[in-house]
């Protein structure tokens, strides 16, 4: 039985159709209909071999607009730095008795930031922390000495990310709520940290594809030419 072709609306988007970074953050926009502030979210497909490790792509991203997102930090640190954790603006500060709860299976956080001397105490929470990408790293930022910085930083809009087992790096570039030419601005400086970050033994095509979507839009496939010459 032949299979009908799908008539197009005139307001629909076309699929698989390649948009200007900034028609595709306004199509986004428009065709966002949730009665909440949706996340504007990007995925990035990298021309990499994440089995490989030395092409693993991670890393962390300043954002000058910031996500939008009240993020919740919890900061495990000895008692000579809770103090200054809570004034940066930790949510949640302590050691052996948040290591006991997430044991438990509490892990309502966003990120968490520790010092490198407690870090073997998170050890066994590895299976509890790791799938949700949670456990603090060197590599990001989140296991320092200097815990009040982070904690500000981490307020101020910076963001890790990493390539999953696909190759693809997901991250929220803000609200779609905020002036399209913020989350431009924000898209833009995510482009430029990952072009720096790109393995040397990565070869051929870097940036395979770019999208962007809302909470509950599909995704809009953006012009990756963009990132050529960042």
């Amino acid at each position: 039985m032949a299979i009908k072709p799908i008539k197009k609306r005139s307001n629909a988007v076309a699929v698989k159709e390649v948009y200007p970074l900034s028609e595709a953050v306004e199509l986004v926009q428009k065709h966002t209909f949730t009665k909440f502030d949706a996340s504007m979210d990007i995925a990035i497909r990298l021309g990499i071999d994440p089995k490989k490790s030395d092409q693993m792509v991670r890393g962390t991203v300043t954002f000058p607009h910031g996500t939008g997102k009240k993020c919740r930090i919890l900061v495990l640190c000895t008692a000579d730095k809770e103090q200054e954790a809570k004034l940066a603006g930790a949510d949640y500060v302590g050691l052996d008795d948040y290591i006991a709860k997430i044991a438990q299976g509490w892990t309502d956080v966003d990120v968490i930031i520790t010092m490198p001397t407690v870090m073997a105490k998170l050890g066994k929470l590895g299976t509890i922390l790791g799938p949700r990408g949670l456990m603090p790293n060197p590599k990001v930022g989140t296991v320092t000495m200097d815990v009040a910085k982070m904690v500000k930083e981490v307020k101020g809009g910076k963001v890790s990310f990493k390539a999953d087992k696909y190759g693809i790096v997901h991250s929220s570039v803000g609200r779609v709520s905020f002036a399209k030419e913020k989350i431009v601005e924000n898209i833009m400086e995510m482009l430029r940290t990952i072009v720096k970050l790109k393995p040397a033994s990565s070869k051929g095509l870097y940036v395979n594809s770019i999208s962007l979507s809302s909470t509950m839009s599909r995704g809009i496939f953006v012009d990756r030419s963009i990132s050529v010459g960042l």
